[in-house]
């Protein structure tokens, strides 16, 4: 898998919402905004299902995301691309859910997505937009 550099980390960390695409079976895009979303390691992104629908139901049907890394803060920006995985239960899920009450009890934390990170874009305007960085 594809791990994150430090810059791309340091951006990462100052993301409030982030932009999370995903895509049906049949490729009809979702876009949704998500603040529940961390960087558990360099190559591995978690994020909260506290009321997903559309997004959930893709990912079940294909689970390839995308996440767009940018704001005013941020040098630059990227595009994140990966494969999911979800838990409803297990160690890594408990573990989620254990970190979500803590912070915002009245959430459910119904489902943990974990995305492993395969390809990082460039999305910034001129001659190097859409290139591969890792």
């Amino acid at each position: 898998m594809v791990k994150l550099n430090a810059d791309m980390k340091e951006a990462f960390a100052k993301m409030k919402i982030f932009p999370v695409a995903t895509a049906s079976k049949d490729g009809t895009p979702n876009v949704i905004p998500l603040g529940m979303v961390e960087l558990h390691n360099d190559e591995t992104i978690w994020i909260t299902d506290n009321f997903m629908n559309k997004t959930l139901s893709n990912l079940r049907t294909n689970p390839k995301i995308a996440i767009y890394i940018w704001g005013p803060e941020i040098k630059g920006c990227f595009q994140i691309k990966g494969v999911t995985a979800i838990k409803n239960s297990g160690p890594e899920y408990e573990e989620m859910k254990a970190s979500v009450n803590r912070k915002r009890p009245e959430l459910p934390a119904r489902s943990l997505i974990i995305v492993k990170i395969t390809e990082v874009f460039e999305c910034k305007p001129g001659p190097t937009a859409g290139s591969k960085l890792l």
